[in-house]
């Protein structure tokens, strides 16, 4: 290898990497006592970045529509107003979801799980006249069941008992978690407000990024990590869109369905269904299980009714709804959307299904455009050696 300038230095750099490497995996508890504190440092702007990404979406959308730009272009005064005015309808919407959530599906969860004892106490009676008609012939099973009880209060205490005795030596005092209730709240704060900053001058902030990006690497290697992000920022935002919009929807149907029918907990099971559709593929289930098991608790052919209805709406949303809402936004075959849910789920559980089914998306995007970028050359390659033999 020639020693050239430029040799040396790429050398140079590898021999430094090399030394950091070596450092770090010698002096490792050192290394991870600075990368924790670097990471506390970085946290809240990490998480008030994701909460603007977030956040942009619906905000981009309300701008679009209450503020065109064909409408707004001779406009000095709309033009101004119409960012901060998107901004506070999203934060407006996003406070009254909190609130929805704290002042009316806490409750009523409470109210729930304050009847549940109640319920299963007034069902145990059922079971045994079923496994009477059922078991009659069985000593053992009709021994079991004769002496069946069900104490709610001892469950409760047994509870309280765990989170005096065994969430004291989880979190180690009471101090500790004030200070880590403390330091979450914080964190919070500090991360809603840089997202907020972020949403207000992020034409800014983007032209600012890219001057530092083009600066510092060469430009065919900044616009393509320039075209990554782009692809990302769609994925990442189609995917959310078509997720929060399929997820009400079919909220919104359960809620009025199970109101016709007259079930039980019609609000609740919407909420927890329009919740807990946000996970891909699994997530309309779990509501399943959830509300059948509530309204089990107050008449078992109510919940029958309410799997049926699961089962015929779940159709209706999958065949008719969900293609037109969300479609192949993120543009991923069947097969690997299962795969990154379950790599995802494994990996960082309920967060992860969400993150990761656009990361693969983006990634599968990425590798197929370079497969036809190989292809095409090697397409041209054959079709030059073909022309070399016929001139020879």
């Amino acid at each position: 290898m020639d020693l050239t300038n430029e040799n040396v230095k790429k050398l140079r750099g590898l021999i430094v990497f090399t030394a950091v490497i070596v450092v770090c995996l010698w002096k490792y508890e050192a290394t991870l006592k600075i990368l924790s504190f670097v990471w506390g440092v970085i946290c809240p702007f990490i998480l008030g970045g994701a909460i603007a990404f977030v956040l942009n979406v619906p905000m981009n959308f309300i701008q679009r529509h209450l503020f065109p730009e064909e409408r707004i272009e001779n406009s000095k005064i709309q033009k101004k107003m119409a960012r901060p005015v998107s901004m506070l309808i999203v934060l407006f919407l996003v406070i009254a979801t909190i609130a929805l959530v704290m002042f009316v599906l806490v409750p009523q969860l409470g109210n729930t799980f304050a009847n549940l004892g109640k319920s299963i106490q007034n069902f145990i009676p059922q079971i045994q006249e079923w496994a009477n008609i059922l078991f009659h012939d069985n000593k053992e099973v009709m021994e079991w069941i004769d002496h069946l009880e069900f104490d709610w209060n001892k469950i409760m205490n047994t509870g309280f008992d765990f989170f005096t005795s065994g969430a004291g030596s989880v979190l180690d005092s009471t101090i500790s978690a004030a200070k880590s209730i403390i330091s979450g709240i914080t964190t919070f704060f500090i991360a809603f407000a840089f997202a907020v900053y972020i949403l207000a001058q992020k034409e800014k902030l983007q032209v600012q990024c890219q001057k530092v990006l083009f600066a510092f690497v060469r430009r065919r290697r900044a616009e393509a990590v320039l075209e990554v992000f782009s692809l990302t920022y769609q994925t990442f935002s189609h995917f959310l869109t078509g997720q929060c919009v399929e997820a009400v929807i079919l909220g919104c149907m359960f809620v009025v369905s199970m109101a016709i029918f007259k079930l039980p907990y019609a609000l609740l099971i919407g909420i927890v269904i329009a919740f807990t559709a946000l996970i891909p593929i699994f997530g309309a289930f779990i509501g399943c299980i959830v509300g059948a098991f509530l309204i089990f608790m107050v008449d078992p052919m109510k919940a029958v009714m309410f799997v049926v209805l699961f089962l015929v709406l779940q159709q209706i949303e999958g065949n008719l709804i969900y293609p037109h809402v969300v479609g192949n936004s993120v543009g991923l075959p069947s097969i690997w959307v299962l795969a990154a849910v379950s790599v995802g789920g494994r990996l960082m559980g309920v967060v992860g299904m969400l993150v990761f089914i656009p990361v693969v998306s983006v990634l599968y995007a990425l590798f197929r455009e370079v497969v036809y970028l190989k292809l095409k050359k090697r397409e041209l390659t054959e079709a030059e050696e073909k022309a070399m033999k016929k001139e020879d």
